[in-house]
């Protein structure tokens, strides 16, 4: 099963949630931080009870980085309890001139094993292409964020009255001939979601910002349904993977995650 397989398999149940595995020794529950392979632990119970309800996984790659070699072998290991049939995200937005890129991708996609990236588009379409090359792979490119300093480039506007972000979307959508690209749009922006839905067309799109960002998720999935967009994940990090510091932290994010899509669902 390729990448755009495993999403639209869950897409088609009506999973739109991605758990994002942003996992911090500092935040998980203490009675866990000072075993070995505490993280390692923390992301087994968190897999293991969300990935039937699931649209996908993501890893930040920066939480896994900052270990250093441990920490990529952290990264590994947490990739092997992922079972086969969920998409995962490699959340490290590359963005390189070509042969940089190419390596990127190799590293990504061969070594990890990855289903999809996130990219920065902001050095153009040559130091995308080698991601893009790999056509069974979903490559979501930053278009508009959920951060503040969005406005410092992406909501720029250019002399043909398009903001930065639009014509990215525009770009993105012309150089997606083999319907394996998509874009990171920002759940705080619903008014920009409102006014730019149309032009999606077929990209997949991957929407941080619902939880601890304060993004409002049934606004967001009402624009996708009354669009008949169904390509949408909604990635939900610390809301859901620290809902609860007990031993029941497992338990919580299911229940947690079983609210998102009962929401998604009734609306």
């Amino acid at each position: 099963m390729n990448a755009i397989e495993k999403i639209n398999n869950r897409l088609e149940k009506g999973y739109h949630i991605c758990v994002g595995l942003d996992s911090d020794i500092n935040k998980i529950p203490v009675h866990l931080r000072s075993e070995d392979d505490a993280i390692l632990k923390f992301n087994k119970g968190i897999i293991e009870s969300t990935c039937d309800l699931a649209a996908a996984f993501k890893i930040n790659f920066a939480f896994y980085e900052k270990e250093g070699a441990s920490g990529m072998k952290l990264l590994a290991r947490t990739l092997e309890l992922i079972p086969n049939d969920i998409l995962v995200i490699g959340d490290a937005k590359r963005g390189d001139i070509g042969n940089t890129s190419q390596m990127y991708a190799q590293s990504l996609f061969e070594h990890f094993g990855l289903d999809a990236s996130t990219l920065s588009p902001y050095m153009g379409h040559d130091s995308l292409s080698p991601f893009i090359d790999y056509a069974k792979n979903i490559h979501f490119i930053l278009a508009l964020t959920s951060n503040p300093g969005s406005h410092d480039f992406e909501k720029l506007e250019l002399t043909s009255g398009k903001k930065v972000y639009q014509e990215v979307i525009s770009k993105v959508s012309t150089w997606n001939k083999s319907k394996n690209l998509g874009i990171v749009f920002g759940a705080t922006n619903l008014d920009e979601l409102k006014d730019n839905i149309q032009n999606f067309e077929d990209l997949f799109i991957l929407l941080p910002g619902v939880g601890a960002q304060g993004g409002d998720l049934e606004g967001i999935v009402r624009t996708f349904k009354e669009h008949s967009n169904n390509n949408y994940i909604i990635n939900v990090s610390r809301a859901l993977i620290y809902a609860d510091s007990s031993e029941k932290f497992a338990q919580v994010s299911r229940t947690v995650l079983e609210n998102y899509n009962r929401t998604i669902n009734d609306v």
